[in-house]
C-alpha cells in the first residue's frame, strides 16, 4: 500500500474493543495499532476461572499483522481498516468522545454490522 494515513490518535495505541452487536457480540479483543502500520489483535485478558488474570489468548492473529489505515473523519472521530490475512476485513468508526464504535465485518462470503464500546489501553 502507498500513501496510506495512520492517524496519530490511533497510530501506537493499543485500543480494547468490547462487541455489543455483531458475530463477536460479548467478546472483548485488544487491537494493537503499531508505529510501523501493522495491527495485531487477541483476546482482553481478563478474571478467568481459578485465575484472578490470564494472559492474552491469541486467536487466528497470532501470525497475522495487517496493515490498517486510519483516518480522521471529524473532531475526536476516526475510521479505522484492515484486511486480515484469514480474508476478514474490519472496518469501524471510532468515536472517542462517547467511547463507542460502529463497523463492518466482511469476508468474501459474509458481511456483518458491528457495534461496540472500546477503552484506550495506552
Amino acid at each position: 500500500m502507498t500513501d496510506v494515513q495512520r492517524a496519530p490518535a490511533i497510530r501506537g495505541k493499543t485500543i480494547r474493543l468490547t462487541w455489543t452487536e455483531g458475530p463477536t457480540k460479548g467478546k472483548t479483543h485488544e487491537h494493537v495499532f503499531y508505529d510501523d502500520g501493522t495491527v495485531e489483535w487477541h483476546d482482553a485478558p481478563g478474571p478467568q476461572k481459578g485465575r484472578p488474570t490470564d494472559a492474552p489468548q491469541k486467536g487466528a492473529s497470532a501470525k497475522e499483522k495487517p496493515e490498517y489505515a486510519a483516518m480522521r473523519v471529524a473532531d475526536d472521530i476516526y475510521a479505522v481498516s484492515y484486511l486480515a490475512a484469514s480474508g476478514y476485513t474490519l472496518t469501524v468508526v471510532l468515536n472517542f468522545r462517547e467511547h463507542s464504535t460502529v463497523g463492518f465485518a466482511s469476508s468474501s462470503k459474509d458481511w456483518h454490522p458491528v457495534q461496540g464500546t472500546f477503552e484506550l489501553v495506552k
